[in-house]
């Protein structure tokens, strides 16, 4: 089940962020998600598997650009290889696809997860070796939205 973010939350998907690290997170990341989840919290969607918090992603849109985007996507070690990545992407894009201005979605990454984002059509526009920390290369990947689709 997928489900909007609520504050008693916190500590369990923290928890599982810190499973995610060092591999896929830098551990300064950790601030700067406490800093999203208190700024953006509406924007951010819980999946459970089993009655139990699992993952989560933040899915929001940006006027000034017309941009969706979909960030701190991650998932309990534990539960990969569920499909519960693919549909939280897929529940994602279906949210941000709701606005009719959309044009593209944009997802910042790393060389160990964008190959996964591949996959929904995401292509690599750029990268910056240890943007996120030692060994955590930034892989910025858009979706062009097709407005006749």
């Amino acid at each position: 089940m997928i489900r909007p973010y609520n504050v008693h939350d916190k500590k369990e998907l923290f928890d599982i962020f810190k499973l995610n690290t060092p591999k896929y997170f830098d551990p300064k990341e950790v601030n700067d998600f406490e800093e999203y989840l208190e700024q953006h919290s509406v924007t951010y969607l819980i999946i459970e598997y089993e009655n139990k918090i699992v993952g989560g992603a933040g899915c929001n849109f940006r006027e000034k650009d017309n941009t969706g985007r979909i960030t701190w996507i991650f998932f309990h070690p534990n539960y990969t290889g569920l499909g519960l990545g693919k549909k939280m992407v897929e529940h994602c894009l279906s949210i941000l696809k709701l606005n009719l201005t959309l044009e593209k979605v944009v997802v910042t990454t790393s060389q160990l997860a964008y190959k996964f984002f591949e996959k929904f059509g995401f292509s690599l526009k750029e990268t910056e070796q240890n943007y996120w920390g030692p060994g955590l290369d930034l892989y910025l990947m858009e979706l062009p939205i097709d407005k006749n689709s």
